[in-house]
């Protein structure tokens, strides 16, 4: 029974026709999302964002516009009692490395690893994202 909303925040940073995705290991499970995650209590969107994104890449953004917010029912992946609303923001990489300077691997800890890398637009299938509400948002960017 689902009894929990789990509030997730995602950026959506594209630069010339390439938008930047992450591989994410969690105990064991590997998946491919947009870079962000999971809002914390007393945070606001734009926050827990930036907050998100110094953590696993040590970077500052700059929130562009809002580009979409879950509006079908989600249960969690991981969870089977949350329902999971994910929001996307267009963002700015302020001072972004350079290309060649991915695929840039941030280890959480021993059983959290994330390795960031660019994605051609034109080349995003469906299958790419692991997730339904991420494959959504990939359809809307392509």
């Amino acid at each position: 029974m689902i009894n929990k909303f789990n509030v997730r925040v995602y950026g959506i940073f594209i630069q010339s026709k390439f938008v930047l995705l992450v591989k994410e290991n969690y105990n064991e499970f590997e998946f491919t999302k947009f870079p962000g995650g999971g809002l914390e209590f007393g945070e606001g969107l734009a926050d827990g964002l930036r907050r998100e994104i110094m953590e696993e890449l040590n970077l500052e953004i700059e929130i562009i516009e809002h580009f979409y917010t879950t509006d079908f029912f989600q249960q969690s992946h991981f969870f089977k009692n949350e329902q999971v609303i994910s929001v996307y923001y267009l963002i700015k990489i302020i001072d972004c490395p350079q290309k060649s300077s991915f695929p840039i691997e941030s280890i959480q800890n021993p059983n959290h690893k994330l390795t960031f890398f660019w994605q051609k637009i034109e080349d995003l299938k469906n299958e790419i994202l692991t997730f339904p509400i991420d494959k959504h948002v990939g359809k809307m960017i392509m």
